[in-house]
């Protein structure tokens, strides 16, 4: 590839970047449910820009160019929610949506939540198989506003998975 793909917080800056990404990434899985008015592609610029100040947001870079993105959050229940995880097209199968979740789950443990939770369109093979890779377990399903099934899946926080050095 010649250049690495590093994993970083995300700044005010890249909100432009990771709403372009999205918009692309997100093309799949809305051909998948034969529905583009998923929230990811329906989500503005501006919303974009306000997740990117007040959650935890990580980016891949190759170079300048951000080409993964991944956002959390802790919930009111407690849980660490985490979603709206993209890779660029190109770069899909090399271990950055793995490296992008890792990044996330770290700084979100700082918070406290006692597990992680995600969620996934029901037809969403490849996001089901990455996140039960990394230890998530399918807890039950809903239903999104845009009308696609969602597949909820959650892990616990783990002391030794995620040790802090204090």
């Amino acid at each position: 590839m010649g250049m690495s793909v590093t994993i970083s917080a995300a700044a005010e800056q890249d909100a432009e970047q990771i709403f372009r990404l999205q918009y692309l990434c997100f093309q799949s899985e809305a051909a998948l449910y034969g529905n583009y008015r998923i929230a990811p592609l329906v989500q503005t610029l501006d919303s974009v820009r306000e997740e990117v100040a007040s959650h935890c947001v990580f980016v891949a870079r190759l170079g300048d160019e951000v080409v993964g993105s991944v956002r959390g959050r802790v919930a009111e229940d407690g849980a660490a929610v985490i979603g709206r995880l993209c890779v660029h097209p190109r770069l899909q199968g090399h271990g950055i949506g793995a490296r992008l979740l890792h990044a996330v789950e770290a700084a979100l443990v700082e918070l406290g939540p006692q597990r992680f939770r995600i969620s996934t369109g029901h037809r969403s093979e490849g996001n089901l198989r990455l996140y039960r890779r990394v230890g998530y377990e399918t807890i039950g399903t809903s239903q999104g506003e845009d009308g696609v099934q969602l597949i909820v899946l959650e892990k616990q926080v783990t002391a030794e998975t995620y040790a802090t050095t204090a």
